[in-house]
């Protein structure tokens, strides 16, 4: 897999675990009183308030190593060569080398067109020729 794939998949990876961190932190907040009008919401039991006290810090822990992972992968790609002005002039060439390649393809084109035209002329010119030579039905 190219270093580009690499880095999408991370990012993908990244964006689930912060997904499901989110939405986990989300179910599992213990519930807060809103208002001094309403009475004191219920605690969890001790269990599950164990349990829900360590998931937030392996999720940041796995949302941390990710992040590592897709760092370690940036710092893979390579590096530019001659710099920003090296790689305009390597882009114009190619927009040059396009252009050539483009005014060639479109000279084959018309040529094309033009041997088609003709084709269709001979077709037509024998087509008629052998109609003209049928014997009438009498």
């Amino acid at each position: 897999m190219d270093i580009i794939s690499q880095l999408q998949e991370q990012v993908n990876v990244i964006a689930a675990l912060a997904f499901n961190t989110f939405g986990t932190l989300q179910r599992d907040a213990p519930p807060v009183r809103l208002s001094s009008n309403y009475q004191e919401p219920v605690a969890a039991s001790t269990d599950e308030t164990l349990n829900i006290a360590e998931q937030p810090k392996l999720m940041s822990a796995a949302l941390v190593q990710a992040a590592k992972q897709f760092d370690l992968l940036v710092s893979a790609l390579p590096l530019l060569e001659g710099g920003e002005e090296a790689q305009l002039k390597r882009i114009a060439e190619l927009e040059a080398e396009n252009q050539a390649v483009g005014e060639e393809l479109q000279r084959q084109l018309e040529a094309a067109e033009e041997e088609l035209h003709q084709v269709r002329e001979l077709f037509n010119q024998a087509a008629d020729n052998c109609l003209n030579l049928k014997k009438p039905d009498t």
